[in-house]
């Protein structure tokens, strides 16, 4: 029998914190049984693609949603579902805009249609309208619907979704034991980013608005100006890096930031690291700082993330009203133990593992229904 295929719809499967989760769903699914399949947003190949395909998953590739190219998607989209009626099940985590996908699935009367929300707010930019009409076009295209958050699922289908029970917090569940500390791999990191007794503050993030850079390179800043045995470890890309790198070396602290761009062991390298500094301007419930708690790291992160992040209590709010040197003196407080979190993080349901397995009951669920109608 052919395993049942579910469509997941992304922008890019590149190493970013929703991609890094799917991915371990993905590997740890019965792939005889349920086989991943993605919709991708992007013509250029992503991190994942190769492993995908490994898989023996398929990557449908569309354009960019773009306002100016509406008509185009719209046409793409009806094209597409049409074109393969073999999935049944769609299961969209583009936030706002699979508003435009789960109508074009409906249209094709794909009978189980599942928008996951990300997300917990909207930056004021140039898409700004278009997006607010993509959320409030969502209405009744799906039929179900998850968050990785209650506020990420209020933010997204609104206040009335938990009235309605009808919201599903599926947690950003990770491999746990990919991150359990090892003194040795700390050693051997800390080798490499030639950080000697120096305090390691970590980052994990996209150089984009939404992550901050800019303000944590300000904090950082505050930090050296008290104490000059520090380094900050940036890993990632994007659009901003170059606009951060000359920032710090403006700031003079070059030799300070170490940028190691986009990498496949954050496990890793997170044993490396003394604290965790995550001052974003928005999320829903970040993969990275799920990964940072479970390397058992102390985290300092920003008020505008919501609490349900705190699955330890080694979590710190701090407001992005205040000051970096209020931040900087919170960093230079803290303490800077790593501890084991694995069992507390296992009880909370934010092992990969369990979810992956809850995940395949639920996609076989919607199907039997489709399988065996009355």
């Amino acid at each position: 029998m052919e395993p049942v295929r579910i469509l997941q719809v992304v922008t890019m499967m590149n190493r970013g914190g929703l991609e890094t989760m799917l991915m371990n769903y993905y590997r740890q699914m019965d792939r005889g049984s349920i086989q991943f399949d993605f919709m991708v947003h992007r013509l250029e190949r992503g991190h994942y693609d190769d492993e995908i395909e490994a898989l023996g998953g398929v990557i449908h590739r569309m354009p960019p949603i773009r306002p100016g190219n509406y008509r185009i998607y719209f046409k793409k989209l009806a094209e597409f579902f049409r074109a393969h009626p073999e999935y049944r099940v769609v299961h969209s985590h583009i936030n706002e805009n699979s508003s435009f996908v789960l109508r074009a699935a409906r249209q094709a009367g794909i009978p189980c249609r599942i928008a996951h929300s990300h997300l917990s707010d909207l930056r004021l930019d140039l898409k700004f309208p278009f997006r607010v009409y993509a959320k409030y076009t969502m209405k009744d295209h799906p039929t179900r619907y998850f968050a990785c958050s209650k506020n990420a699922g209020r933010w997204l289908f609104g206040k009335g979704i938990e009235e309605k029970n009808d919201l599903i917090v599926m947690n950003n569940a990770i491999s746990l034991q990919d991150f359990a500390f090892d003194p040795s791999a700390r050693e051997q990191v800390r080798d490499e980013l030639q950080a000697g007794e120096r305090l390691v503050i970590g980052h994990v993030g996209r150089f984009n608005e939404q992550k901050n850079h800019s303000f944590l390179l300000d904090i950082f800043h505050s930090v050296y100006r008290r104490n000059r045995n520090v380094l900050l470890v940036l890993v990632g890309a994007g659009q901003l890096e170059p606009v951060i790198r000359r920032k710090a070396e403006k700031l003079g602290l070059g030799e300070h930031v170490a940028f190691l761009g986009v990498r496949s062991d954050i496990s890793r390298l997170m044993q490396g690291m003394d604290l965790f500094l995550f001052p974003s301007l928005y999320e829903g419930l970040p993969v990275v700082l799920v990964e940072a708690q479970a390397a058992g790291l102390r985290c300092i992160a920003s008020g505008a993330i919501t609490r349900e992040a705190d699955l330890t209590g080694r979590v710190q709010f701090i407001g992005l009203q205040e000051s970096p040197d209020h931040w900087a003196r919170a960093v230079l407080d803290s303490s800077y133990e790593h501890a084991d979190t694995s069992e507390q993080l296992r009880r909370s349901g934010y092992d990969s593992a369990k979810t992956a397995e809850w995940l395949a009951s639920f996609y076989h669920a919607a199907w039997r229904p489709i399988l065996n109608p009355r």
